[in-house]
C-alpha cells in the first residue's frame, strides 16, 4: 500500500504541486465503478490526515456502496490553469471507531458517515508549458516519468 506520505518521500516536488491543486478547491470529482462495471462520477472532498489522503461520504451513498464492493477509484482535482491533478488507487474504508475519529475534520455531516483512505497507485499532473502538453506521472517505487507532447 502506498500512502500520501510515501508519495511525498519518493516524489516530493510533484506531491507538493498535486496537493496544492487539491487544496485550492473544496470539491473534486470521484470516479467509482458501478455493479455492472460502468463508471460513476460523484462530487467529493479530500483531506490529508496523517500519512494519507482521505475522503468521506454520507452514510449509504451510492459512491460509498460502489467503493465497498470494489475500491478502485480515481479522484480528479477541480481543474485550474496551474495544471490538472489526478490520483488513483484503491479506497480502503476506515471502520474502527478510534481510527475513524482520527480522520475526522469537523466538516462531516451530523450522524454517522463513511470514511476512506486512498491506497495510492498513481498520481498525475498534466499541464501546458511552452505550447507542449507535459504529463508528470508517479507510481509507487518508481521515479517520476515526464511525457511531453507537442
Amino acid at each position: 500500500m502506498a500512502t500520501w506520505q510515501q508519495f511525498e518521500r519518493e516524489a516530493g516536488e510533484l506531491a507538493s504541486v498535486v496537493r496544492a491543486r487539491f487544496e485550492a478547491s473544496k470539491s473534486h470529482v470521484l470516479a467509482t465503478l458501478r455493479k455492472d462495471g460502468s463508471p460513476r462520477v460523484s462530487g467529493t472532498e479530500v483531506d490529508f490526515q496523517g500519512p494519507d489522503l482521505s475522503f468521506g461520504s454520507m452514510l449509504g451513498a451510492v459512491k460509498a456502496l460502489d467503493l465497498r464492493r470494489d475500491g478502485r477509484c480515481a479522484i480528479h482535482a477541480h481543474p485550474h490553469d496551474d495544471g490538472d491533478a489526478k490520483v488513483a488507487g484503491v479506497a480502503v474504508e476506515i471502520t474502527d471507531p478510534d481510527e475513524k475519529r482520527a480522520y475526522t475534520t469537523g466538516d462531516e455531516p451530523p450522524g454517522d458517515f463513511h470514511a476512506f483512505r486512498l491506497d495510492l497507485h498513481e498520481a498525475v499532473l498534466t499541464s501546458v508549458e511552452d505550447n507542449e502538453l507535459v504529463i508528470r506521472l508517479w507510481h509507487p517505487g518508481q521515479p517520476v516519468r515526464v511525457i511531453r507532447r507537442k
